[in-house]
């Protein structure tokens, strides 16, 4: 790249970001493509899963992250799921505890200068239970994003009360239920306005269940594979308005096909306008929930091929993303697994998945990796979704049984070239050769400047806020979908944004995927050397289809349902 390029592109982010502009022009061809954010962001967090001799399973498998605007003021903030002092057998606190502070929740407010504040504790979002993950919308189209933070007892839904006070309004919302619960989201499945809730469970699990797993020496003990534990159903709770939930997860088919689900995710994989339902499944057959538009799910992973590998065996499902990678209008699958297992991605050729891991780059690129949190996003504005995984292995102590993994990993970043991925996390930066034990990872454009950010919560240790110096030179255009007789949010909106030069490019709105968490619900997309936009189209729930011509690029564009 010349250095006009770099110029250029630091001049797009001058507004509100001026601390980055000559860091751009500084780094020329050299500079890292990220740069390890989280100390200057001040956020001082520290994962507690508070590890055991007797290794538990939840200890191995927090925690989540969610990217939103929680206070409407246009600056995405941060959110961090805690786990807890594991007790056996451990009971629901009625409050916080003040004196197990290091094991809240925590959320950071989003200042504007770089910086992030701890706002926890007025915000009311400590918690009470063993945290796993968390979803972030707004149930009850009141302008507010609301967070539903899942766990080893259920879940607990929190209103926002627009003043920068949350409330737990789990019981009188009728959303309380029992179990371990991991990935949830929210989906408007009947397209009337309101989203409803789907939340996956992972296993039937508590602290009787004391299984030895290991060998019987010293340091042999490990957690315990999954196929030790019965599956479970996973639950959908329709959205009645006024605040309340109903449980549907019996009549709409759900409850019948019981996982081990961790990864959620939403798409309109047949394009008939009705929003399916994903689930990741560890160690057994990856799930789709396909939308029978009568308020019904029938689940058809098996028929459509995007249950097992290529060579028809289980794997283990836990980060998880639903997306048009090649730009075909036809959106795909990605599923990350264990190392030795490689990466599954999942081609849609009209309406049905191909196992196209290793024909893409994906499976020699993810053989000796572990994934978390993942997602497609064009980190460099060309056009093309890229692919982030957060990595690490569930075991602690792998290397006494398998030498050549390990439990900590760095990320992985696969450029997606015309559908075809390549390795460049070594010029990720300094970040991606720091290993961590990753978990959760949200994707968002912190700064407002047209790059997409990705923090990751590491289980057991500080988050990683990784921030996007993307010195292409590319232009951009960020979608915020407000609706109407829609839901506020837009959620399922689907955007379909044409340029003069490179193919055109889908996405739907939705704050789910990746691993327990919530991501930026603003939709991002790289025009490449296009400075506009020759049409950029949205089909709203509500069936509106909705046009605007000639759109500026290098700016967030809010676009309110007609």
């Amino acid at each position: 790249m010349s250095c006009g390029s770099n110029q250029r592109y630091a001049a797009i982010w001058v507004a509100g970001t001026l601390p980055f502009v000559v860091l751009l022009i500084a780094f020329g061809e050299s500079a890292p493509l990220f740069v390890d954010g989280t100390s200057r962001s001040k956020i001082q967090f520290i994962h507690q899963s508070s590890p055991t001799s007797h290794k538990y399973l939840p200890e191995a498998m927090s925690g989540g992250v969610a990217i939103f605007d929680y206070d409407g003021d246009g600056r995405q903030d941060i959110f961090l799921v805690n786990g807890a002092a594991l007790k056996d057998p451990m009971k629901r606190a009625d409050q916080p505890d003040k004196s197990n502070a290091r094991y809240w929740n925590r959320l950071y407010r989003n200042t504007g200068d770089g910086t992030f504040s701890d706002v926890t504790e007025r915000a009311g979002l400590q918690g009470t239970d063993f945290g796993m993950g968390v979803a972030a919308a707004d149930y009850d189209n009141d302008g507010r994003a609301d967070l539903f933070v899942t766990g080893l007892n259920g879940g607990t839904l929190y209103h926002n009360n627009g003043d920068g006070t949350f409330s737990d309004v789990t019981t009188p919302a009728g959303v309380r239920f029992s179990g371990w619960s991991t990935g949830a989201m929210f989906v408007d499945f009947d397209r009337d306005g309101k989203l409803d809730l789907f939340v996956a469970r992972y296993l039937e699990w508590d602290f009787s269940m004391d299984i030895f797993c290991g060998f019987q020496k010293p340091g042999g003990r490990m957690y315990c594979h999954p196929d030790q534990f019965q599956p479970i159903s996973h639950m959908l709770f329709h959205n009645e308005g006024g605040g309340r939930f109903k449980d549907v997860s019996r009549a709409s088919g759900i409850s019948a096909h019981r996982g081990k689900g961790l990864g959620v995710a939403m798409e309109d994989y047949d394009q008939d306008g009705w929003p399916d339902i994903f689930v990741a499944n560890d160690s057994v057959a990856q799930q789709v929930f396909h939308n029978r538009r009568d308020g019904t799910f029938e689940e058809i992973g098996v028929a459509l091929g995007s249950a097992y590998d290529a060579d028809g065996r289980t794997f283990s499902g836990m980060g998880l993303d639903a997306t048009d990678y090649d730009n075909d209008g036809w959106p795909d699958i990605f599923v990350n697994s264990l190392a030795t297992q490689r990466y599954a991605l999942f081609r849609n050729i009209n309406g049905s998945f191909d196992y196209v891991s290793d024909s893409t780059g994906v499976g020699a690129a993810s053989m000796l990796h572990s994934g978390w949190g993942a997602k497609f996003f064009d980190f460099d504005n060309d056009g093309w979704k890229d692919l982030f995984v957060a990595q690490g292995h569930v075991m602690d102590n792998i290397q006494t049984t398998e030498p050549h993994l390990r439990y900590r990993e760095t990320p992985l970043l696969l450029r997606n070239v015309d559908g075809h991925f390549t390795d460049i996390s070594l010029r990720g930066g300094p970040a991606f050769k720091n290993p961590i034990a990753a978990r959760g990872a949200a994707f968002g454009d912190l700064y407002n400047n047209g790059a997409v950010d990705v923090v990751i919560n590491v289980n057991n240790g500080q988050p990683v806020v990784l921030e996007n110096r993307d010195g292409s030179g590319n232009h951009w255009l960020t979608i915020e979908a407000i609706g109407t007789t829609s839901n506020r949010d837009g959620i399922g909106t689907r955007i379909r944004v044409v340029t003069k030069t490179g193919p055109a490019q889908y996405a739907m709105v939705s704050s789910a995927s990746s691993y327990l968490s919530a991501s930026d619900k603003r939709v991002h997309f790289g025009l490449g050397r296009n400075a506009r936009a020759e049409a950029v189209d949205l089909t709203w729930p509500s069936g509106k289809i909705q046009r605007l011509e000639h759109v500026a690029a290098d700016r967030t564009l809010r676009v309110r349902e007609p």
